[in-house]
């Protein structure tokens, strides 16, 4: 299992709560529609630099790489490049 971790600075001319509800209906919806994607929760983040989180399960590296050129994924990350002005992610393997 991979478990793949986002945060993103979001941009101070927007209504963040929103951006994050938006940002969680679009990503948490890929579950069942990406192979290999079980789990994925976006949340506003209230501790350190970054103002949301994203926290995904995956069930391989495999599915991980998958995920990243995925249709639905890119379509996704349209919504997030509209808020997010900075980004850093990991992923492990449990």
């Amino acid at each position: 299992m991979v478990k793949h971790i986002v945060f993103w600075k979001l941009r101070e001319d927007c209504d963040k709560d929103a951006a994050v509800r938006e940002i969680a209906d679009k990503l948490e919806a890929l579950v069942g529609v990406v192979p290999g994607l079980t789990k994925a929760q976006v949340r506003r983040a209230y501790t350190g630099d970054y103002d949301a989180v994203l926290y995904s399960e995956l069930d391989s590296r495999e599915a991980a790489e998958a995920y990243q050129t995925h249709p639905a994924h890119l379509e996704a990350k349209k919504t997030v490049h509209g808020y997010a002005v900075g980004r850093a992610a990991c992923d492990f393997e449990v």
